[in-house]
């Protein structure tokens, strides 16, 4: 017997299909909330002038030990890799939907913001 598992997102807003998880925080709290690209864009619009001005923070990181095997110091978050596909293919690169993006993507991407 075959087995198909779908697993969708749904935009948290308007009920229409997300492309992915969206991740904020503030006032020390962090959020996550599934958005369709046109509501993605609607919230970076909206932070706009507050992300221009502020600084930017890296994360504390628990541990400092080394990295496991067969995880690329260059991994990005779902969230950059949905923005780094769209980029991608608004430049007529090749780019999969699924799985890994080619390391000279993710580089043209971050060299060209």
């Amino acid at each position: 017997m075959a087995k198909r598992i779908v697993e969708s997102f749904i935009d948290d807003i308007d009920g229409s299909e997300a492309e992915g998880t969206t991740r904020f925080a503030l006032d020390g709290i962090s959020y996550e909330i599934d958005l369709s690209g046109s509501n993605r864009e609607k919230l970076e619009k909206a932070l706009a002038p507050f992300i221009t001005k502020a600084r930017a923070v890296r994360a504390d990181r628990v541990g400092r030990g080394r990295r496991g095997a067969g995880v690329s110091a260059r991994a990005v978050s779902r969230e950059k890799a949905t923005e780094i596909r769209r980029w991608a293919k608004a430049q007529g690169l090749p780019v999969s939907e699924r799985g890994r993006i080619a390391s000279t993507v993710v580089e043209q991407y971050e060299a060209a913001h």
